[in-house]
């Protein structure tokens, strides 16, 4: 067993197999993973996610070198629209109250699209345009929304397979079962690690370390710490080894902390999911992301957010934790016949999640009571004057036509009748039986705040000096100040990608071995 290495990756996720394949191409001839989970539980978070990335790019045609599933006579019934560098900067910046520091998320957009070449020419990551999340079909033509475009085939599944394809033919060392246990440093610089191995520790050399550990929201202890008390209810999404490891260790060698440590992604999840881990086989399908096209009330039958406030991919993020904040952290998604088609599969299939069916509104309180509704007369109350908002906008607007593709100004807020809490847009009136509702709980994707970097090579910053303590990289959820309260779906992906070839690209330089 070898025990010296041009480059040590803590996490094997997305992130961690971005950095080591990244250090492999620039040079590198010894790179290690150290991978605290078992093998069955290979991937990370990256595995639980649907494979979404984020990128700038110039639209369709820019897309279709790179994507699996479109033939020529389908491409000519598609619209993507551009994505520009302004307009990713501006949604993570919009979406994090203009907090998220800025190189930083300059540095992540404008090496976004590069980065998707490379994951897909380098590393052969299957993407995808994503008909089945990302567009609805209007006038005939496939018209994507939200500014994003890709996934990957199978989701994070394939993700993740071909990560592992790709480290096997790169030579990459890998090894599960072997939690780092604290970094090995000499004068300001890291020389190497620690790690268990069948219970005992392993002393490693190496001219570099990257962190690609994942944040701590595995952690039921540190979520309340940081995020507050009732996060101990929440759900865990993914892997549930992320349990803030890599912070203690980066911190005992002077690395500096910053962002958003109150903030996470947490999105609307299946209340019936396991508590404590992703589930390997449904991963991502335990997402409830269908309530722009219906509504969400809590035990209580009272609405508590807009649910057309913006596209699914700027609000399911922070929706997550408005379901914790309600009583008993669970609330009830609801749905007319006339959207119920609307709905995908993959989510809400018959075999997927619990259905509450019913052939009126009465019948569907009175079924939600046996489910943990408290006040039907609320409830019914809610929906009637839901409509009747519904149905005075629309007299006041008759031109408004409902379409999933844009914010299409349907509302409930008319100069006759307006609720105290609008949905802004897509707002239909649900009053076509038979009428649907499943049951929605908090689940936690991954946590905010990290480490410090710089934005150019993902070196960590020290504490003490705010310079980059030789050595030491960090990429994925580890990093800090990218992300504040909300985020912009698939952008999560793609930093990991981008900030791990960096911190490759380093590992080479450190190594002096750059090609």
């Amino acid at each position: 067993m070898s025990t010296h290495y041009d480059c040590i990756v803590v996490g094997g996720g997305h992130a961690g197999c971005s950095a080591a394949l990244a250090a492999v191409e620039a040079g590198c001839t010894s790179v290690l993973i150290v991978e605290k989970a078992p093998r069955d539980w290979v991937g990370g978070n990256g595995y639980f996610t649907a494979g979404a990335h984020r990128t700038v790019h110039g639209g369709l045609q820019d897309l279709l070198p790179i994507v699996r599933n479109v033939t020529p006579e389908q491409a000519s019934k598609i619209d993507v629209d551009p994505y520009t560098v302004e307009d990713f900067i501006g949604d993570i910046k919009r979406l994090g109250q203009d907090k998220p520091d800025t190189k930083l998320v300059k540095s992540m957009v404008e090496s976004s699209r590069e980065a998707v070449e490379w994951l897909a020419r380098m590393i052969d990551i299957p993407f995808i345009l994503s008909f089945h999340r990302q567009a609805y079909e209007v006038h005939g033509r496939q018209k994507f929304w939200g500014g994003m475009a890709l996934s990957t085939e199978d989701g994070g599944k394939g993700l993740i397979k071909a990560h592992m394809k790709a480290l096997e033919k790169a030579g990459v060392e890998i090894w599960f079962e072997s939690p780092a246990v604290r970094l090995r440093a000499e004068k300001g610089t890291t020389t190497g690690l620690v790690v268990q191995i069948d219970g005992k520790e392993l002393d490693l050399s190496a001219s570099s370390v990257v962190l690609a550990a994942g944040g701590y929201e595995s952690s039921s202890e540190l979520r309340a710490k940081h995020l507050g008390t009732e996060w101990e209810k929440a759900h865990v999404r993914g892997t549930p080894y992320n349990t803030g490891d890599g912070f203690a260790m980066a911190q005992a060698v002077g690395a500096k902390l910053i962002g958003d440590w109150a903030g996470c992604h947490s999105t609307c999840w299946d209340a019936n999911a396991p508590a404590d881990a992703g589930d390997r086989k449904l991963s991502n399908q335990f997402t409830k992301s269908g309530y722009p096209l219906g509504i969400m009330v809590n035990i209580y039958g009272q609405r508590f957010v807009d649910e057309g406030q913006d596209f699914r991919n700027f609000t399911y993020a922070k929706f997550g934790r408005q379901i914790l904040l309600q009583p008993e952290g669970c609330a009830f998604q609801v749905w007319g016949a006339d959207m119920v088609p609307f709905l995908r599969k993959e989510e809400y299939g018959d075999e997927i999640v619990e259905k509450i069916c019913a052939r009126n509104m009465e019948e569907l309180a009175d079924k939600l009571l046996e489910k943990g509704l408290k006040d039907k007369e609320c409830f019914l109350k809610t929906v009637h004057d839901f409509n009747a908002a519904v149905q005075s906008h629309r007299a006041e607007h008759p031109t408004l036509r409902w379409d999933p593709t844009v914010k299409d100004g349907l509302s409930t807020q008319s100069t006759t009748e307006a609720l105290q809490l609008p949905k802004s847009n897509w707002a239909l009136p649900i009053n076509q039986g038979p009428f649907l509702a499943v049951k929605v709980a908090c689940g936690i994707t991954f946590t905010f705040g990290g480490l410090a970097i710089d934005p150019d090579t993902a070196g960590i910053l020290s504490k003490e000096t705010d310079a980059p303590i030789k050595g030491l990289f960090c990429t994925g959820e580890m990093v800090g100040g990218l992300f504040y309260d909300n985020y912009p779906g698939g952008s999560g992906l793609t930093a990991g990608a981008v900030f791990g070839r960096k911190a490759g690209g380093q590992a080479a330089k450190l190594a002096g071995k750059s090609v």
